[in-house]
């Protein structure tokens, strides 16, 4: 298993609130407007997304790439991020 970034440590230690969907981690700029401009501007955005798959780590990622292009290490960034402040939070 890959160490988590900064990035991801910085996400899952306090709630969500309003942050911008490049708040998560393995969203980067140019994921960040793709996303943006399908509707998906906030984390919480992607946060309900998520929920909306269950949860599942394929389905999301599946997900991820068709609507933003993510690529491997980014689904899977994303998707750790999420289930790691699911666990802490919900």
């Amino acid at each position: 298993m890959s160490s988590t970034s900064q990035k991801h440590k910085d996400f899952v230690a306090e709630p969500m609130g309003e942050k911008p969907v490049m708040a998560l981690a393995g969203i980067g700029e140019v994921l960040g407007k793709r996303l943006e401009e399908r509707g998906f501007d906030k984390a919480y955005v992607v946060l309900g997304q998520f929920l909306v798959l269950k949860k599942d780590e394929e389905l999301f990622r599946d997900w991820l790439k068709d609507t933003c292009g993510a690529n491997s290490k980014q689904q899977g960034d994303c998707y750790g991020c999420l289930k790691e402040w699911c666990d802490a939070f919900l």
